[in-house]
């Protein structure tokens, strides 16, 4: 079995591989070993399941594993309870039980809507990640949130619950569009900036090679930004702690996603933006250098990512949406920002006169 990489999540007795290589779709033993019923649903969307699910099929059919499939719309705003229930229902009708095992097909959207639905059937089944977006693969389907949108906020419903496995196959990447291939690369840049300054590095030397797609130069990407996630999910599982730095730009690029309406702008999109709302916020505060908060846009700019914040929302508009942000205790927001680059804090304890010119200049 041709498998390049594979890392660890290490959560005790929910401990999980995630497999990095080429051709990794259609590999029976690699998905079969990690069902431990007869049988599987596939959660895959209207996009994805053209171009990979036959692959997933075939491998299931040699193991004799029976299997129906969901395939939903494509699109964030479809990420809603109503999808949830349609997987939920499948199952039922097709009277799968405990040893079930749901397959997320797809990207974070899929992943995010199948797990949840794993997590309540019949009080939790198993389900497998294999993610298809460079988003997903290097952020959403690691960790096990899983969780859908309410019109008042991102991801205000769900729960975490992890992974029997998460299959990343690279070979995926080459039918995403350059734009989704972007919205990836502002996870990526993430990790450098919250983690692993010297990863940060790395992403500027090798912008220009990413966004055209390179596979070597991505799977490392992949590699290193799974194994910067796997290190912090195994020191904080449920987000109390540390894991909440991986939020950076979050709050401000959820309040963004909320208001312009999902899908409109990408999940990555609002981040990047958000983060450099966030580079903003810290170097106000003096707690950054200038020089952090330009390469911070440089190298956004350099992966054809939003720098700038949509300029038909008010300070209001982010004030209303970010109070109900998952962070925010007693109606206080707290903030994910930089210590230094590749340092990052989880704060309350900034200036709110600060807070608003960032609103209003980002």
């Amino acid at each position: 079995m041709m498998i390049s990489h594979t890392l660890t999540v290490e959560l005790g007795d929910r401990s999980y591989p995630i497999y990095i290589g080429e051709d990794l779709l259609g590999q029976t033993d690699l998905i079969s070993n990690h069902i431990h019923g007869s049988s599987a649903v596939i959660v895959s969307n209207t996009t994805v399941a053209p171009l990979y699910l036959d692959k997933i099929t075939n491998a299931l059919d040699q193991a004799n594993i029976r299997h129906d499939l969901v395939i939903l719309d494509d699109g964030e705003k479809f990420k809603t309870i109503d999808s949830v229930l349609t997987i939920v229902e499948t199952l039922l009708n097709h009277r799968h039980d405990r040893k079930s095992t749901v397959i997320a097909l797809g990207g974070g959207v899929v992943g995010d809507i199948a797990g949840f639905a794993a997590s309540i059937y019949q009080r939790g089944i198993h389900f497998i990640q294999i993610p298809t977006t460079l988003l997903s693969q290097v952020d959403s389907s690691v960790g096990g949130k899983t969780g859908v949108n309410h019109p008042l906020g991102k991801n205000m419903i769900g729960a975490f619950y992890q992974p029997q496995c998460v299959i990343v196959d690279t070979s995926t990447l080459t039918t995403l569009t350059t734009r989704e291939l972007s919205a990836g690369l502002a996870e990526v840049i993430k990790y450098g900036l919250i983690y692993d300054a010297t990863f940060f590095d790395w992403i500027e030397q090798h912008a220009e090679a990413l966004m055209k797609g390179k596979n070597e130069f991505l799977a490392l990407a992949i590699l290193t930004s799974c194994r910067i996630k796997a290190e912090i999910v195994a020191q904080d599982e449920r987000e109390s702690g540390i894991r909440a730095i991986l939020n950076l730009g979050h709050t401000f690029g959820h309040a963004i996603e909320t208001k312009m309406g999902y899908g409109n702008w990408l999940h990555g999109e609002a981040v990047a933006a958000g983060m450099v709302m966030a580079a903003d916020l810290s170097l106000r505060h003096g707690w950054i250098k200038q020089e952090v908060k330009k390469r911070t846009v440089a190298l956004l700019g350099k992966c054809s990512l939003p720098v700038m914040a949509p300029r038909n929302m008010s300070t209001g508009d982010y004030m209303d949406i970010m109070s109900i942000d998952k962070k925010a205790v007693n109606g206080t927001i707290k903030f994910v920002l930089l210590k230094a680059l590749g340092e990052a804090i989880v704060t309350s304890n900034y200036n709110p006169e600060l807070l608003k010119l960032t609103l209003i200049k980002c």
